[in-house]
C-alpha cells in the first residue's frame, strides 16, 4: 500500500501545479502584505488573522495566477518567454487546471472570512477578479494602458494585509497601494521592451508594440520620476521616519539611474537589468519600511521606561 502511494505521489506532476501558482511572483505579494499587516499596528499583531490573512491572500493570489495560465494558454503557446509552462507544453489539462484554480480561490476565500474578516474577503475576490478576469481577459488584450489600468490588482495586497489586522481602510493603507501601483508600469515595460517581438507575435498590444520602444523609455523615466516623488508622502505624514526616507532616497536613485540610462541607449540591452533592479528596489523599499517601523517603536518603548 506505501509503494502504491508512493507511487501515485510520485507520478502525479505536483511541480507543474505549483507553477501555474507563479510562487515567485506570490511570495513578493506575501511579502508586501506581510508589510501591510505589521505596518497597521504599533503593538503586537494578533496571530490569527495574521496567519490566516497570509494564508488567504496567497491562496487568492495563486489562484489568479493559475486563471492566468488557463486563460493565456494559447498565447503562452507562440510566445518563446511562456512555451513551456504546464498548459501549452501539455503537461497538464486545461480542465484540471481551472479546477484547481477555483479550489484555491474558494480556499482562500473560505479561510478570510472565517478567520479574517469580511472586508479583507471582499476586497481580496475584487483584486482577483481584476487580474484573473479584467486585467488578463480584456485589458491585456485591448489597451497598450492594459498594465496601467490593471495594476491596481497587483497593488492591493499591502492595503489587504492592513485590514486583515485591522478590518478598515486607512490612507496609509491606500498609500502602500498606490506604491505599487505607481511601481508597476517602469517594472513590467522594461521586461515587455525586451518581449515586444513575442507580444506582437501573440497579438497583444504590450505599449512598446503599439507606441514604440522610445516612447516606452519615456513613460518608464516619467513612471519612476513619480513613483520617487510618492515613496515620499510616508516621511511626509510622518508615517515613516528617517531610516525609511533614507532608504526610499538611495532605492529611488539607484531606480532613477537605471530608468535614465535606459532612457539614453539606443537599443534594449538594459532592459532586463532595468525589470531586475525594479523588483530588488520594490522588496526592499518595503524592508525599509519594516526597519523604519520596528526601529520607532523601540525608541518610544526605551524613552517611556
Amino acid at each position: 500500500m506505501n509503494a502504491r502511494v508512493e507511487t501515485l505521489v510520485a507520478a502525479f506532476p505536483w511541480r507543474r501545479y505549483l507553477e501555474l501558482c507563479k510562487p515567485k511572483v506570490v511570495a513578493l505579494i506575501a511579502f508586501t502584505a506581510l508589510v501591510g499587516m505589521l505596518l497597521s499596528t504599533h503593538g503586537a499583531v494578533p496571530l490569527v488573522p495574521f496567519l490566516a490573512g497570509l494564508a488567504g491572500i496567497s491562496l487568492a493570489a495563486a489562484s489568479g495566477a493559475a486563471i492566468n495560465h488557463w486563460v493565456d494558454r494559447r498565447i503562452d503557446a507562440v510566445m518563446a518567454r511562456t512555451s513551456g509552462r504546464p498548459l501549452p507544453s501539455g503537461d497538464l489539462q486545461g480542465g484540471n487546471a481551472l479546477l484547481f484554480a477555483l479550489v484555491l480561490g474558494a480556499l482562500a476565500m473560505g479561510i478570510l472570512v472565517t478567520w479574517v474578516n469580511t472586508l479583507t474577503a471582499i476586497l481580496t475576490f475584487v483584486a482577483l477578479i481584476g487580474y484573473a478576469v479584467i486585467y488578463t481577459l480584456f485589458l491585456k488584450r485591448n489597451t497598450p494602458q492594459n498594465i496601467v489600468l490593471g495594476g491596481a490588482a497587483g497593488a492591493a495586497p499591502p492595503l489587504l494585509g492592513w485590514t486583515a489586522i485591522t478590518g478598515e481602510l486607512a490612507p496609509e493603507a491606500l498609500l502602500l497601494f498606490l506604491i505599487i501601483f505607481v511601481w508597476t508600469p517602469p517594472h513590467f515595460w522594461s521586461l515587455a521592451i525586451r518581449r515586444r517581438e513575442e507580444y506582437a507575435k501573440a497579438g497583444i498590444p504590450m505599449l512598446p508594440v503599439t507606441h514604440g520602444v522610445a516612447i516606452t523609455k519615456v513613460q518608464i523615466l516619467l513612471y519612476t520620476l513619480l513613483l520617487v516623488a510618492v515613496t515620499l508622502i510616508p516621511f511626509v505624514i510622518q508615517m515613516s521616519g528617517l531610516i525609511y526616507l533614507a532608504g526610499a532616497l538611495a532605492l529611488g536613485y539607484g531606480f532613477l539611474r537605471h530608468a535614465w540610462r535606459f532612457y539614453r541607449e539606443e537599443g534594449d540591452s538594459l532592459a532586463m537589468k532595468t525589470f531586475a533592479y525594479s523588483i530588488f528596489y520594490l522588496s526592499l523599499l518595503f524592508a525599509f519600511f519594516l526597519a523604519d517601523h520596528y526601529t520607532r517603536i523601540a525608541i518610544r518603548a526605551l524613552a517611556n521606561g
